[in-house]
């Protein structure tokens, strides 16, 4: 699975927005498909033949055995290729590759996924994770910031979690249009709103760097330790084994050691021209 691209069978294909779809496969192998296994926020590298090979997250959540869910922007030859495709293509698959979230360890603490445009790709298969294991985690807030209102998907799915026990969702973007209820801005005006005790919680990031970086600066102010914020970063990961050296942050490969870093590990990395 990791050498190798795996065929596997788009189920479904749903139109997200008019730039972004996401893809339900199942591996054609019914073996290679009963022994696959992920952790939330790891990734897959999607092998189309004659185009190319990318790294997608995997939204889907890990005991959902049936199949594997991929949310895709359309940004480069790759991706236009990949949104050609419909229900009963075929593509390859391999992986599940990189390091995951760290929802094990954080049982019993509030916890706070904060992301940016597309980047709550990354994060979804962990919210579902802990939204389908409630009881074994206190406060959870979600905070999407999108540029334009418009560009938000999974709308219905914001509104069923935040009909659970104890779920905060809050939604910005920096252009509204007709019948936004969110925020209009950048999503960090929102951060003040979360409910969480600082001593014991796990945040969650992922999108634009910069809002990142920022994030990290407005919870230092707020007392949250530096272990108690996650980072996922998106590289140009091209052959997910770590050997290529396209994703290397300073010693770091994101494939493998990331994608998602502990802030007090890639903080002297991030946001220095060259890395």
């Amino acid at each position: 699975m990791i050498h190798l691209p795996q065929a596997a069978i788009i189920t479904e294909r749903i139109q997200e927005t008019k730039t972004i779809f996401t893809l339900k496969l199942r591996f054609e192998d019914p073996q290679i498909q009963a022994e696959y296994h992920f952790q939330p926020g790891q990734f897959n590298m999607l092998y189309l033949h004659g185009v190319g090979e990318i790294p997608i997250s995997i939204v889907s959540d890990p005991k959902d055995s049936d199949f594997l869910q991929h949310t895709i922007r359309v940004v480069g030859r790759v991706t236009q290729g990949f949104s050609r495709l419909q229900a009963g293509d075929s593509i390859g698959v391999r992986g599940a590759f990189g390091s995951a979230w760290p929802l094990a360890e954080n049982k019993r603490k509030d916890i706070i996924f904060f992301t940016g445009g597309l980047g709550c790709a990354p994060v979804v298969a962990a919210i579902k994770y802990v939204l389908k294991r409630r009881n074994d985690y206190d406060n959870v807030c979600i905070i999407q910031g999108v540029k334009h209102a418009d560009d938000l998907i999974w709308r219905q799915q914001y509104q069923t979690w935040q009909e659970q026990h104890n779920v905060q969702i809050y939604l910005a973007a920096d252009v509204s249009s007709p019948g936004w209820k969110g925020h209009v801005g950048p999503p960090t005006e929102l951060l003040h709103q979360a409910d969480f005790d600082p001593d014991n919680c796990c945040f969650m990031l992922c999108g634009p760097q910069p809002m990142m970086i920022a994030v990290c600066q407005q919870l230092h102010g707020k007392g949250v330790p530096d272990n108690a914020i996650w980072l996922s970063l998106e590289r140009n990961m091209q052959c997910g084994n770590a050997q290529c050296g396209h994703c290397q942050i300073g010693p770091l490969f994101a494939c493998k050691q990331g994608p998602v870093f502990n802030y007090s590990t890639i903080k002297q990395f991030i946001g220095k021209p060259g890395l």
